[in-house]
């Protein structure tokens, strides 16, 4: 299955939203990657954008980010 046009639009919509420093459309941009929706699948792009609305924060966006820690997702963990 390919990506719909529908999703690459809303995709280019959370960009420009979410480059302005608007918390819920860094999360949405988070949730596209994470799941390969508009955009190629990317662990690290994901836990980047949770990471920013995270520090604004967004408490889907904190516990996404919990998330990709705990499974090392996309994060660089210390295993000390």
């Amino acid at each position: 299955h390919g990506m719909g046009k529908d999703e690459e639009h809303a995709v280019q919509c959370y960009l420009k939203a979410a480059a302005q420093g608007d918390a819920d459309a860094q999360y949405s941009l988070g949730l596209c990657y994470w799941n390969g929706r508009g955009v190629g699948k990317d662990e690290a792009q994901a836990a980047k954008w949770y990471r920013k609305a995270a520090e604004q924060g967004n408490a889907d966006a904190q516990c996404s980010l919990g998330v990709c820690f705990e499974i090392g997702w996309g994060v660089v963990t210390d295993e000390k």
